[in-house]
C-alpha cells in the first residue's frame, strides 16, 4: 500500500506516470512538442533537466553541450539567453525555459533535475518568484545541490540524492527504523550491477513513508512487473505505452 503522500505534489490516485524529459518517442526530448504531445494524452506529471544561461535564465535541457541536440560542441551555460533562444533542436524546436513550461502548463506537476551548480541559484530565483512550490519535485545527482534548492525554497517536494540512495540500500538492508524528509526515491531498477528495486526495498520505503519512482521505463513487461512489485510512480519515453499498461491495469 503507498504511504500517505508527505508533499501534495504526490497527492494522486492510481500509480503516478511520469514523462521523461517530456517523453520523447513523437517529438525530440525536451521540447515543447514532447510536453504538449504527454499532456495531451493526459500525463500530468512532467520530468525534465535544467541548466542555466550565462546570464541566470534556467532551460529545460539535459546536456551540459549542445552537441547531441543541436550540433554545436559548445556548452550551454556559457551562452546568453539571447543566444539560446536562437537556437533548434533538431533544426526545428526552441529550448523551452522553465518559466515557460510552468506557465503553459499550469496544472502540471514537474519533477526537476538541477543538472549543474550554475542552475541552482536561478531556479531558486525562478522557483520563488513563480510561487511554484507545490508543483515540483527537486532531484538530482548530487545530494549537495538538493540541498541547496531545499534551503533556497523551503522543504518541498524531493528525492534522495546518490548517497541518499547509498544509505537508503544500507537501511534497508538492516531494516533500520530512521526517518527521512524526502518524499520519493527515484531509482533505476539497478544500478552497478545492484538492484534498487525489490519487493523487499519497496516494503521498507513504504513504511518509512516514502514513494518509489523508477526510471526510466521504456519496456512492456517491465512495467508489468515494477507494478506487480508495487511501486508508485514510473517514469517513461513511451508515453503511449505506459498509459496503456495503466489503463489496462485500471491504475491511470
Amino acid at each position: 500500500m503507498r504511504p500517505a503522500a508527505k508533499y501534495k505534489y504526490l497527492e494522486r490516485e492510481g500509480v503516478l506516470a511520469f514523462a521523461h524529459r517530456g517523453g520523447d518517442r513523437r517529438a525530440p526530448e525536451n521540447t515543447m512538442a514532447a510536453f504538449h504531445d504527454a499532456v495531451g494524452q493526459g500525463y500530468r506529471y512532467l520530468e525534465t533537466d535544467v541548466h542555466a544561461s550565462k546570464d541566470g535564465v534556467v532551460y529545460a535541457f539535459h546536456d551540459d553541450d549542445l552537441n547531441r541536440m543541436v550540433g554545436e560542441d559548445v556548452a550551454i551555460s556559457t551562452l546568453t539567453a539571447a543566444e539560446i533562444d536562437k537556437l533548434r533542436v533538431h533544426g526545428d524546436h526552441h529550448i523551452p525555459t522553465m518559466a515557460e513550461l510552468f506557465e503553459t502548463f499550469p496544472e502540471a506537476r514537474f519533477n526537476i533535475d538541477a543538472k549543474a551548480w550554475p542552475v541552482v541559484e536561478p531556479l531558486i530565483a525562478l522557483i520563488n518568484k513563480t510561487q511554484t512550490h507545490e508543483r515540483i519535485c527537486i532531484g538530482s545527482f548530487s545530494d549537495k545541490r538538493i540541498k541547496t534548492v531545499l534551503r533556497g525554497v523551503g522543504d518541498v517536494c524531493h528525492s534522495v540524492g546518490p548517497l541518499g540512495g547509498v544509505r537508503f540500500r544500507l537501511a534497508a538492508w538492516g531494516r533500520l527504523p530512521i526517518g527521512y524528509r524526502a518524499g520519493a526515491l527515484q531509482f533505476p531498477v539497478s544500478e552497478f550491477g545492484v538492484p534498487m528495486v525489490t519487493p523487499a526495498s519497496i516494503a521498507y520505503a513504504h513504511k518509512r513513508g516514502l514513494q518509489v519512482h523508477v526510471w526510466t521505463i521504456n519496456d512492456e513487461s517491465t512495467m508489468h512487473d515494477l507494478l506487480d512489485m508495487g511501486v508508485d510512480g514510473l517514469m517513461t519515453d513511451d508515453c503511449a505505452l505506459l498509459k496503456k499498461v495503466l489503463v489496462t491495469r485500471n491504475l491511470w
